[in-house]
């Protein structure tokens, strides 16, 4: 989309093409939902959207990404990109910022779809975006969480050399749960040379940053 140039942007690594959906990838993302992203029982998620029925949570999945679209500033921005496995749509990449040209500082998060955990998917998926925020957008750091019982995202996170960054206690279904806070700043980072980022220069004004 001529007018929307981060319709084009996308990255890629080894195995992995992170990139923009579109509408067709929304609705293989959506398929993802409903077949489900974790075991029962288990919330790694603050809102549990996870555990609506399975056509709640395709309608919930389109909609959490069309919002995305709409109200994405350069001041409060989120891009959530598809990542693409085997010409399949595995799951979703996350990245989002507050007031970044100043703070320079990213959030990220993701969720797989559940019959491809287990893969190394959720490692490749966070290196690539890790290298989007630090070689691409030029971040002083990273920052992501996870509920203590989280180990996957919890391995991952420790995998890639973030630092502890204390704790935080949520409201969560009418009862306390605690996650871990980790960060990431950028000389903690190791650049990836198999990793690519395409199409970033047209997008950068709306990340207020100049290309």
């Amino acid at each position: 989309m001529r007018n929307w140039p981060l319709f084009e942007l996308s990255i890629t690594t080894p195995r992995l093409e992170l990139r923009h959906p579109t509408l067709d990838d929304l609705d293989e993302l959506a398929d993802r939902a409903a077949e489900g992203v974790h075991d029962a029982g288990f919330m790694p998620f603050l809102r549990p959207w996870s555990e609506a029925a399975p056509a709640e949570r395709v309608r919930r999945t389109v909609q959490y990404h069309f919002r995305s679209w709409a109200e994405f500033t350069a001041d409060d921005w989120s891009v959530e990109l598809v990542a693409v496995h085997e010409g399949q749509v595995v799951g979703t990449q996350g990245i989002t910022a507050t007031s970044f040209p100043v703070a320079r500082q990213v959030k990220t998060g993701s969720w797989l779809g559940r019959r491809f955990q287990g893969l190394g998917i959720g490692t490749e998926m966070r290196r690539a975006v890790l290298h989007f925020a630090f070689a691409g957008l030029g971040a002083r750091h990273a920052v992501t969480e996870a509920f203590e019982d989280n180990h996957a995202s919890l391995a991952v996170t420790r995998k890639l050399g973030y630092r502890d960054d204390g704790v935080t206690v949520h409201a969560r279904k009418g009862e306390p749960v605690v996650t871990r806070r980790f960060r990431m700043a950028r000389e903690d980072w190791s650049p990836s040379p198999d990793i690519e980022i395409h199409h970033l220069d047209a997008c950068l004004p709306l990340f207020g940053l100049e290309p």
